[in-house]
Protein backbone atom coordinates (compact mmCIF):
# COMPACT_ATOMS: atom_id res chain seq x y z
CA UNK A 1 0.00 0.00 0.00
CA UNK A 2 1.82 3.21 -1.03
CA UNK A 3 1.30 5.67 1.68
CA UNK A 4 0.09 9.59 0.86
CA UNK A 5 2.12 12.68 1.50
CA UNK A 6 0.70 13.71 5.14
CA UNK A 7 0.36 10.07 5.84
CA UNK A 8 4.40 9.78 5.33
CA UNK A 9 4.41 12.80 6.89
CA UNK A 10 2.87 11.72 10.62
CA UNK A 11 4.90 9.11 10.38
CA UNK A 12 8.20 11.57 10.16
CA UNK A 13 6.46 13.06 13.25
CA UNK A 14 5.80 10.04 15.46
CA UNK A 15 9.51 8.62 14.96
CA UNK A 16 11.28 12.15 15.04
CA UNK A 17 9.15 13.01 18.24
CA UNK A 18 9.29 9.18 20.01
CA UNK A 19 5.62 9.39 19.84
CA UNK A 20 3.24 6.02 19.76
CA UNK A 21 2.58 5.04 16.48
CA UNK A 22 -1.26 5.82 16.83
CA UNK A 23 -0.72 9.18 18.42
CA UNK A 24 -2.79 11.90 16.75
CA UNK A 25 -0.37 14.83 15.33
CA UNK A 26 -2.16 16.49 12.87
CA UNK A 27 -3.18 19.51 15.71
CA UNK A 28 0.85 19.42 17.17
CA UNK A 29 2.36 22.47 17.99
CA UNK A 30 5.78 23.22 18.42
CA UNK A 31 6.37 22.74 22.66
CA UNK A 32 2.69 21.77 23.11
CA UNK A 33 4.15 18.55 24.11
CA UNK A 34 7.44 17.79 26.34
CA UNK A 35 8.81 15.90 22.85
CA UNK A 36 8.52 18.77 20.84
CA UNK A 37 11.58 21.19 21.84
CA UNK A 38 14.47 22.38 20.13
CA UNK A 39 16.86 19.40 19.69
CA UNK A 40 13.80 17.30 18.48
CA UNK A 41 12.75 19.91 16.08
CA UNK A 42 16.01 19.70 14.57
CA UNK A 43 15.59 15.92 14.11
CA UNK A 44 11.87 16.58 12.44
CA UNK A 45 13.54 18.72 10.01
CA UNK A 46 16.08 16.12 8.96
CA UNK A 47 13.85 13.43 9.21
CA UNK A 48 11.45 15.63 6.53
CA UNK A 49 14.61 16.43 4.66
CA UNK A 50 15.34 12.89 4.37
CA UNK A 51 12.05 11.77 3.90
CA UNK A 52 10.87 13.85 1.17
CA UNK A 53 14.19 14.40 -0.89
CA UNK A 54 14.28 18.39 -0.04
CA UNK A 55 16.08 21.40 2.08
CA UNK A 56 14.65 22.79 4.19
CA UNK A 57 16.41 26.94 4.62
CA UNK A 58 16.69 28.24 8.05
CA UNK A 59 13.61 30.66 7.68
CA UNK A 60 11.10 27.82 7.16
CA UNK A 61 12.64 25.59 10.23
CA UNK A 62 12.27 28.70 12.25
CA UNK A 63 8.66 29.53 10.78
CA UNK A 64 7.75 25.49 11.06
CA UNK A 65 6.12 25.48 14.53
CA UNK A 66 2.76 22.96 13.86
CA UNK A 67 1.96 19.55 11.87
CA UNK A 68 -0.31 21.85 9.64
CA UNK A 69 2.67 24.31 8.82
CA UNK A 70 5.25 21.18 7.95
CA UNK A 71 2.55 19.99 5.58
CA UNK A 72 2.65 23.89 3.60
CA UNK A 73 6.25 23.63 3.89
CA UNK A 74 6.15 20.44 1.60
CA UNK A 75 3.44 21.92 -0.77
CA UNK A 76 5.84 24.75 -0.84
CA UNK A 77 8.23 22.31 -1.90
CA UNK A 78 5.88 20.59 -4.62
CA UNK A 79 5.14 17.73 -2.37
CA UNK A 80 1.28 17.65 -2.25
CA UNK A 81 0.75 17.54 1.32
CA UNK A 82 -1.39 20.42 2.40
CA UNK A 83 -5.07 18.88 2.39
CA UNK A 84 -5.31 18.11 5.76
Amino acid sequence: MIMSHLDRLRAVFRMALNLPPDADVDGLAYRAIPQWDSLAHMALIAAMEDEFSIMIDTDEMIDMSSFAEAAGLLEKHGIGAAAL
